[in-house]
């Protein structure tokens, strides 16, 4: 039987959260070293020994075709983020998220928006207002939001993703998931990108950088903005097109680096999505 995040978590790591590998939960870890062949040595705190023993079994288990199905991990970071935040009462959400608890036939329910839609969180789902489904990953960021236990409203003073503690491993991450893509897609149409971000709830704004061509502000939760710094290719002058992400000082609060770059990918996804 092949090995799963949650077979790595429970019989190999430490269980420490300490973040030393550059991932803040263990768990994280685990499903990151069955998902993207991250090494188990990573782990700076794991016998070389056991590791060795394990990292044995999961190259054969990668090595053969079809062994691993990224939905069944997405299944496991879905319900680990579920019981994350199990012990979360609906009704002290609010204060700490935003949004506002409304009384559903007698059950509560947050409402909540997100990007330019509203999302329901009730005991035992989330959902978009209009009852649809959100995709498994956008339920676990939102899980992991509530689960984070923040509550700074944001302050307006941005950082980027090199800023924040243990995201060194997910820098590269971001510049081939997220400002690569965009800068494809968007190079030499930043009116597009502009269309594109007023389409899903995103604002133009000045004050950030000046030197940027096209700063955007998106809310997609309460507690939540990013911002985007676009700068145009200057073929002319051997400048190519540019991409960065910021993000208010007080995320690391509201979301791990895992989340961050989840939530930066989709950001990228719907500005794609919407040309």
């Amino acid at each position: 039987m092949s090995l799963t995040g949650k077979d790595i978590y429970k019989k190999v790591l430490p269980k420490t959260n300490c973040g030393d590998c550059g991932i803040p939960s263990c768990f994280t870890f685990a499903t990151t070293v069955v998902a993207n062949k991250v090494p188990l040595k990573k782990c700076p705190h794991l016998d070389p020994e056991t590791a060795a023993h394990y990292q044995k079994e999961l190259d054969e288990q990668h090595s053969q075709e079809g062994s691993y199905v990224r939905k069944d991990t997405a299944k496991e970071a879905l319900a680990w983020a579920q019981k994350r935040s199990a012990s979360m009462d609906i009704k002290d959400l609010p204060e700490r998220l935003g949004g506002e608890l409304k009384d559903i036939d007698g059950t509560p329910v947050l409402e909540l928006p997100y990007f330019n839609d509203t999302i329901l969180i009730k005991p035992d789902s989330i959902t978009k207002k209009d009852g649809s489904a959100l995709n498994v990953w956008e339920q676990v960021f939102i899980y992991n939001h509530m689960a984070q236990g923040g509550s700074s409203v944001p302050k307006k003073q941005w950082i980027s993703l090199q800023d924040i503690p243990n995201s060194t491993p997910k820098v590269q991450s971001m510049r081939t998931a997220v400002e690569e893509p965009l800068i494809k897609h968007f190079k030499g149409q930043q009116d597009q990108l502009l269309k594109a971000a007023l389409k899903i709830g995103g604002q133009r704004i000045k004050e950030t950088d000046a030197s940027a061509d096209l700063a955007l502000l998106f809310q997609p939760l309460p507690r939540i903005p990013v911002v985007l710094l676009f700068w145009d290719e200057l073929a002319e002058e051997g400048f190519d097109a540019q991409v960065k992400l910021l993000f208010d000082e007080t995320i690391p609060e509201h979301l791990d680096i895992e989340s961050i770059l989840f939530l930066s990918e989709r950001i990228a996804e719907l500005l794609c999505e919407a040309t």
